[in-house]
């Protein structure tokens, strides 16, 4: 979906394709006729921008075989479909029935993860729109916490640079700028984006900026304007931004909302929970993660008695659909969300024009909450654009055909 901008620029708006698993080449154009078209016809679009999520089994055929390329852009044409960014942050196994800590692997001190970055660009430069020059793919922040050391932290800012410069190339070759974007994400090495802007300086790079993802801020409890702001001084580029939302629980040390948390604690995913904590109260707590930041790195552990101060509200790393919070007693943080867009795009000038629905946990709702079947999987998608697009046009940018 393309919308005008007042400043007469236009800004994409996508729906992430990481919530239909596929591997393969084979899969993903499957994706494209069982999901992805339904979708854009329930909107009643002639168009529709997907965000595209590439394995690397996909990856690697699709950068072997001209022909698998050239099929997947004809059939992307063909079901009125279009691609301007992509998912790169799961490598591989995101459909799996557990996922939680391997989504981190590999990461940017492994070879492996610039190899298939690279990848990924030149073949986001062959499945841009023809009238498109511009492409984005959001990548995972560095590493999981646990990992870090200087030597990898060197190793990664050396990748970066190198892709920085396979980047130019490829501008010059295709006549398309690709950008990546590291995505902070509680439990990582750059948590927040107040983490990721040290690095960024540190590569400086005006195609490796930030993927603000709103879940994972609000999960931070980062306040939007504040960061945004912070970004912008900084000169990092904002290179897209997932719209997403996280789990909102105002009273934790309540029984029933510690029950209805319960219903979300499954076992696929990594649901890192977040708590602020006043500065009285911080000494005796423990896992300190920033200034007034406390957590776990899953959502079960924030439940066993004592892990996590429930003295004030929590927030949960889980996606929950933008049009149908949770019942009480839990909520989502849709209001953060509208708050970054408002920043993001409703200004003199866009601060980024790639904008991606990204709510890839439907199959891990608890069971009454989850899409029965593809049909009403569809009819979800649909509305969360459904959404996303009032927001926008509320801003005052225009939808285009």
């Amino acid at each position: 979906m393309r919308f005008r901008h007042p400043d007469g620029s236009t800004v994409h708006l996508a729906y992430c394709t990481n919530v239909h698993p596929a591997e393969t080449v084979d899969g993903v154009l499957a994706q494209l006729r069982d999901h992805c078209e339904p979708v854009r016809r329930r909107l009643g679009r002639d168009r529709l921008g997907i965000g595209l999520w590439l394995a690397k089994d996909a990856a690697r055929t699709l950068v072997t075989e001209p022909a698998a390329l050239r099929g997947l852009r004809t059939e992307l044409d063909r079901r009125g479909l279009e691609v301007v960014t992509l998912n790169g942050f799961p490598y591989e196994g995101f459909g799996a029935q557990e996922v939680k800590y391997r989504v981190y692997s590999p990461d940017w001190a492994d070879p492996v993860r610039l190899e298939h970055t690279t990848a990924l660009a030149r073949l986001l430069a062959g499945l841009l729109p023809d009238d498109i020059t511009e492409g984005s793919i959001s990548t995972l922040p560095l590493y999981w916490r646990t990992a870090a050391d200087e030597q990898r932290a060197a190793a990664a800012r050396a990748a970066l640079r190198t892709l920085g410069e396979r980047l130019d190339a490829l501008a010059e070759l295709t006549g398309r700028s690709i950008r990546i974007g590291l995505e902070p994400e509680p439990g990582c090495t750059i948590e927040t984006t107040a983490d990721a802007i040290a690095p960024l300086s540190a590569v400086a790079h005006p195609r490796i900026g930030i993927c603000v993802d709103t879940c994972h801020l609000a999960t931070s409890f980062e306040d939007p304007g504040t960061a945004l702001d912070a970004l912008t001084r900084a000169g990092v580029p904002l290179v897209k931004s997932q719209l997403s939302a996280a789990l909102h629980a105002e009273h934790p040390h309540l029984p029933e909302v510690r029950e209805a948390l319960a219903a979300f604690a499954e076992p696929r995913f990594l649901h890192q929970t977040r708590t602020v904590l006043a500065p009285d109260l911080m000494q005796a707590a423990e896992t300190p993660l920033a200034t007034g930041l406390h957590g776990t790195d899953d959502l079960r552990q924030a439940l066993d008695d004592g892990a996590l101060p429930d003295t004030a509200p929590w927030r949960a790393h889980f996606h929950v659909p933008l049009h149908a919070p949770p019942a009480a007693p839990l909520t989502s943080t849709l209001p953060v969300l509208e708050a970054a867009l408002t920043r993001l795009v409703g200004g003199a000038a866009p601060l980024t024009r790639h904008l991606e629905v990204e709510t890839y946990t439907w199959a891990a709702l608890p069971p009454e909450l989850r899409p029965r079947d593809r049909s009403r999987l569809a009819d979800g998608i649909a509305a969360e654009l459904s959404l996303a697009r009032d927001l926008l046009t509320d801003l005052g940018l225009k939808e285009l055909p």
